[in-house]
């Protein structure tokens, strides 16, 4: 049964090809390496807020989307006067209450 009513998850996981961000009511507050499963502590995208999505056409053109990014679109950060532009997102998740509890701190 599908649920109709309004989405009220705070914490969403942006699946990369190589990076978990890990996002809190729209800013960043984790990035994990999928690789080795190490949280990266210095990522430009940490406590930056996801200004929306991008996805590439074959054209070459790009087409924003300034809502919530969707699977197939790349995440887009402004982060303290650098813009930061993920590879597509492959999925979008809701972590696992033990892993909100491991989030690493400033």
């Amino acid at each position: 049964m599908a649920f109709n009513g309004r989405d009220r998850r705070v914490h969403k996981v942006f699946v990369t090809r190589n990076t978990e961000y890990h996002v809190r009511r729209g800013q960043c507050v984790a990035v994990r390496d999928r690789r080795s499963g190490e949280w990266l502590r210095s990522h430009l995208a940490l406590r930056n807020k996801v200004h929306g999505g991008i996805r590439f056409q074959r054209n070459g053109g790009i087409r924003p989307n300034p809502g919530v990014p969707q699977v197939g679109e790349s995440l887009f950060f402004h982060a303290a006067g650098r813009d930061l532009v993920t590879s597509p997102v492959l999925s979008v998740e809701r972590p696992p209450r033990e892993t909100i509890g491991r989030y690493p701190t400033a």
